[in-house]
């Protein structure tokens, strides 16, 4: 790539597997050839990490500004002075406190165009909350860092793509958090995200019903008939294609998702249990909707194999690619939409 992106990349809670991951990653050297990769975290947590995954020919160029990044080369840029104290697998407050230290830092950045898109390592949604963040995950915290007052999560795989409709609340208040206008601002972010972050020309969109067997008519609820068929026919009407209701158990048993580019889940686990059993390690966790660009790995912080060398990286890397590419397209978009032709009828008249 002639204009390599730079690529910021948090490291999550430093005892889960998210230094792991990243480190395997970046020991590829032919990632160099794709962004400038800048990791937000300290080089001694860093080391303790690679000594733990046993990579010994790895060292990070340590930076104090994105604007000083080294192309092909790991960088690092030190989000604090003290020392931490690692406890490999083990839910601390330490764990929280640095995650949200690397988080906040890059995110700085992001905003302030210094670096092109943002990679998220695991944090644990518990231990991390403090004063400035109270959200229930990344994607909550990086949509109020945005100023916007909706984001998709969006799962994106090569053969699989899910958005939910809501995300992490609990499942006794799903039902009564879902409206036609929601529904139909979820389609409009996908179907621009398809579009735009993608390059599918005219996306179809699978659209799942809330009930089982997507209600049966109303024998079971009334969501789809009074909520999510009234929110398929909106959208329709904003150009967008978007089918359904679809029972969520025959949709994806017998591969109709195939069909599509991609489906809207009423909730988390109704999109993200089968998206996470069909694209297992290949996932990635898209932020739709920002300004920016952020994708993580499709997985935790996985404490139960910290530091025992056990963490695949394919979807971490997955997560990268994932940023690189839809950096390019949307620069390529707006670059094409710079000077359009002019719209003019053609005339009936002959000479």
């Amino acid at each position: 790539m002639s204009d390599k992106p730079k690529i910021g990349i948090s490291i999550g809670d430093v005892n889960g597997i998210g230094l792991e991951i990243i480190l395997k990653t970046l020991s590829d050297s032919r990632i160099y050839d794709y962004c400038t990769p800048i990791v937000y975290g300290h080089t001694k947590v860093a080391s303790f990490h690679r000594r733990a995954t046993h990579i010994s020919e790895f060292n990070f160029t340590v930076i104090d500004h994105a604007a000083n990044a080294i192309s092909h080369k790991p960088n690092m840029i030190n989000c604090w002075e003290e020392d931490v104290r690692i406890d490999m697998g083990q839910v601390t407050a330490d764990g929280g406190k640095y995650a949200f230290a690397s988080l906040q830092r890059a995110t700085d950045d992001l905003l302030a165009g210094t670096i092109a898109g943002l990679v998220t390592a695991p944090i644990n949604k518990d231990n991390i909350q403090n004063e400035e963040f109270k959200f229930p995950g990344h994607t909550e915290y990086l949509q109020h860092r945005d100023s916007k007052d909706e984001s998709l999560m969006f799962l994106v795989s090569d053969t699989l793509r899910v958005g939910v409709v809501t995300g992490h609340i609990p499942v006794s208040k799903i039902a009564e958090s879902i409206t036609t206008d929601k529904i139909v601002h979820k389609l409009k972010l996908m179907n621009t995200s398809l579009q735009e972050d993608f390059w599918i020309r005219k996306p179809k969109i699978a659209v799942l019903g809330l009930n089982p067997h997507a209600s049966d008519n109303g024998l079971i609820g009334n969501e789809e008939k009074d909520t999510i068929i009234p929110a398929i026919e909106e959208a329709r009407n904003h150009d967008i294609l978007a089918f359904g209701p679809y029972s969520a158990d025959g949709f994806f048993a017998n591969g109709t998702y195939l069909q599509f580019d991609a489906v809207l889940a009423m909730y988390h686990d109704q999109g993200l249990i089968p998206f996470k059993q069909i694209a297992f390690e290949t996932g990635v966790n898209y932020t739709a909707g920002l300004s920016f660009v952020r994708t993580s790995p499709d997985h935790g912080t996985a404490y139960d194999i910290a530091g025992k060398n056990m963490a695949s990286e394919i979807s971490f890397r997955e997560a990268l690619f994932t940023a690189i590419h839809i950096i390019k397209h949307r620069k390529e978009t707006a670059e094409l939409n710079q000077n359009p032709l002019v719209f003019a009828k053609l005339s009936r008249d002959r000479d």
